[in-house]
């Protein structure tokens, strides 16, 4: 009797590390699956923490990646600070140069490409301080990766006059932003451009949420009302 009472206790306690087993597994598994949902949720965010990773251990390639990512984007923004196109490759260069010295002191706690961004804008600023000159405030049109021919579309049916009014509301859109002060520019740059959430443009630009909803709703208002009379003559005509 002893010793079958004792093998009945060894199959209740093996049956019992199995069921462990079973929960154990599963619990990881699903662990697991958050992780991978949320990743997939912000992949660009997950994807830069990695190569983020990998350059703090030292791998120069996986800064490169995110040199390679990130120059056209910096620079753009940089176009609606500085006239020089050779000042505004400086500039690109002193960033990625100034994030790369700063990455061991990066945690994370914002996106890479927001904390990258605010040192080109910092940047930037410092930059023309040092040269003595004005941000630029231009309002001649400079079509840009024809951002706003491309985004803007005022009917389904492409014809002359449709054609037309398109570059024409293109030209408008980008010189309402030329004309803008240089802290509306910006912040309706990295929203309309860039899609940043309000949020990341308060954090890169060092303000409340609230001024950066105020400055982007005034730097909408001033491209509606240069809009207006291009609008109003398009409506008038019947095409």
């Amino acid at each position: 009797m002893p010793r079958l009472n004792n093998n009945i206790e060894q199959k209740k306690l093996s049956l019992v590390e199995d069921k462990s087993a079973v929960y154990t597994s599963e619990h990881e598994k699903s662990s697991l699956s958050v992780v991978v949902s949320e990743k997939i949720e912000n992949p660009n965010r997950a994807l830069d923490q990695v190569l983020v990773e990998s350059a703090q251990q030292g791998d120069k390639k996986a800064f490169g990646l995110l040199v390679e990512k990130y120059h056209r984007k910096l620079g753009r923004i940089l176009t609606r600070m500085v006239r020089d196109q050779a000042e505004i490759e400086d500039i690109v260069q002193e960033t990625f140069i100034k994030a790369y010295r700063a990455l061991p002191n990066f945690r994370g706690d914002s996106a890479f490409y927001t904390w990258l961004y605010r040192i080109g804008i910092n940047t930037a600023k410092n930059h023309l301080v040092a040269m003595g000159k004005r941000p630029r405030n231009m309002t001649e049109f400079e079509n840009e990766d024809g951002e706003f021919e491309e985004t803007h579309q005022v009917a389904e049916f492409e014809n002359p006059e449709t054609t037309l009014l398109t570059k024409e509301i293109g030209i408008t859109v980008n010189a309402a932003i030329e004309s803008l002060p240089e802290e509306l520019r910006v912040a309706i740059t990295l929203r309309e451009i860039e899609g940043l959430s309000y949020e990341e443009i308060a954090e890169m630009m060092e303000c409340p949420i609230g001024t950066v909803r105020s400055r982007i709703f005034r730097a909408r208002e001033t491209i509606a009302e240069k809009l207006k009379p291009l609008l109003s003559q398009h409506n008038n005509k019947r095409w």
